[in-house]
């Protein structure tokens, strides 16, 4: 063995529709643990998304880009098949709270079946975001709330006007 140890990369899937502070929370302390992180939109066929995919690639963007280990993209794939292609071997999923946690870990039960050399990683949300969701923030939005508590501020501004144009 030559001493060397491969890369630590994870994915961090999602639909991040938009991406929240509690998002973001995640993705900085993933980018402290790991040497790449994958910050992915992936593609819920169940889910009517607010904002499209490009713009959702480019609040991800905007946001972290701060975390030079950070990269964004998409997929439609299962998320252990792009996980493998990238050659991670950990997904990463925040939990807000208990209520999170059975349909994350059934995910995991899943994707494990799927691909066992990929294991999933719980992050617990921070104290401050423990109540945040995407949903939350659009709620928020459409009632002119100030967003500065929930989002990043580099997409304040582009959120606020997709809610005044959908008016």
């Amino acid at each position: 063995m030559s001493g060397e140890t491969s890369p630590k990369i994870a994915v961090y899937p999602g639909s991040f529709d938009p991406i929240t502070l509690g998002h973001l929370n995640i993705i900085r302390r993933a980018s402290r643990i790991f040497d790449k992180v994958y910050v992915c939109v992936m593609v819920n066929s169940a889910k009517k998304y607010m904002f499209s995919l490009e713009e959702r690639l480019d609040f991800i963007s905007r946001a972290a880009c701060r975390f030079q280990n950070v990269e964004v993209e998409h997929s439609e794939k299962l998320v252990v098949e792009y996980a493998k292609e990238k050659n991670a071997n950990v997904i990463i999923r925040g939990l807000r709270a208990v209520s999170d946690f059975d349909s994350e870990f059934q995910m995991a039960l899943t994707n494990s079946k799927i691909e066992p050399s990929v294991e999933t990683m719980f992050l617990a949300s921070g104290e401050s975001y423990t109540y945040l969701s995407s949903t939350v923030v659009k709620e928020m939005a459409k009632y002119g709330a100030d967003l500065g508590k929930f989002v990043p501020w580099e997409i304040i501004d582009d959120i606020e006007k997709k809610i005044k144009n959908r008016g």
